[in-house]
């Protein structure tokens, strides 16, 4: 007699097998067959945690809104696999540089995810709003936190002093709120808003707030992003040390006067002006005017590590890789 053997499998948050005998000549077996999905793959709802641990304080998700806004945040990360592989990636290159500069201003290190929200980690993006840069500034709230923006140079740009302004918002809103998760909001909404809200709607906590959808997603984005990162095989994410990108190791250049050509400047060190540019985002245009008695660093990548002449071996978090 001929017998049927299935073997099913999915991942994301667990692996799950199912294994059926039965004659292949069986109602059951046929039946099955049929039932059987016609999709490539599963689609497995990843498993919601009733609690998560944020800048040291364990929040309590039980509550059915807050239970559901994580559910929707982390289907959406686990489920956009090429975004959420990116932020990953990019991690590995950029968190080396915002961790210590957060560990020196006094802010937790969780803190470190609104970067990965706001921009995906990409120090070039704009937002619809013109929100800038890694940590998306407005200009005016970038002048108001120390950052230099002129017609040849905008600091938002900059990963370094734009994680330092953040410090600076982050350590005043937490004066404000005595939580990370209220100071969290407000860096989406702004310190006015969320504290007027409060307010008009006799409300303990930012959480629990009605706000417009962007807000309210917004701490549960963080929780979920959180989750990930910290176990992103649990989440599907199997991530190996060469598929990380590498950091980059650079000179720094200081500069006090005007460069009047970027482009002769980036040959006269050896780099293509895109290079220059890429590294250095924050150049705004083609020459660099430097206010009397201001200063600053150019950075100039070396030149192996322009090249991936072997497979990347720097693994910031071993915890993302298999």
């Amino acid at each position: 007699m001929k017998w049927l053997k299935i073997i099913i499998s999915f991942a994301a948050g667990g692996m799950i097998c199912v294994a059926a005998y039965m004659s292949i000549n069986s109602v059951d077996s046929k039946q099955l067959i049929e039932d059987l999905p016609v999709v490539s793959s599963f689609t497995v709802s990843p498993t919601v945690p009733t609690q998560v641990m944020f800048c040291g304080e364990m929040v309590d998700l039980r509550r059915y809104n807050m239970y559901e806004g994580m559910d929707r945040e982390l289907s959406s990360f686990t489920y956009f696999h090429s975004t959420t592989m990116l932020l990953l990636k990019r991690a590995n290159r950029y968190f080396p540089i915002i961790e210590p500069i957060l560990r020196a201003n006094g802010i937790p290190d969780d803190l470190k995810y609104l970067a990965v929200i706001e921009s995906s980690l990409d120090p070039t993006s704009v937002s619809p709003a013109r929100a800038v840069g890694m940590w998306q500034f407005m200009e005016g709230t970038a002048k108001q936190y120390k950052l230099t923006i002129t017609p040849t140079v905008d600091e938002r740009y900059n990963v370094q002093r734009a994680t330092e302004a953040a410090c600076l918002y982050l350590k005043e809103a937490y004066a404000k709120y005595g939580n990370w998760r209220d100071v969290a909001a407000s860096y989406n909404a702004g310190m006015g808003r969320i504290s007027n809200e409060m307010t008009r709607q006799k409300a303990e906590s930012a959480l629990d707030l009605w706000v417009v959808e962007e807000t309210a997603r917004y701490v549960y984005r963080l929780f979920a992003i959180k989750q990930i990162f910290e176990n992103p095989y649990k989440y599907g994410f199997v991530m190996r040390a060469k598929d990380l990108y590498k950091p980059f190791k650079c000179n720094g250049i200081t500069v006090s006067n005007n460069i009047p050509d970027l482009a002769t400047f980036a040959q006269e060190y050896q780099i293509t002006y895109a290079d220059l540019k890429r590294f250095n985002p924050w150049l705004r245009d083609s020459k660099l005017e430097v206010t009397p008695g201001k200063s600053y660093v150019i950075l100039i990548p070396r030149e192996n590590d322009l090249y991936y002449y072997a497979p990347n071996q720097a693994v910031h978090d071993p915890r993302w890789v298999r």
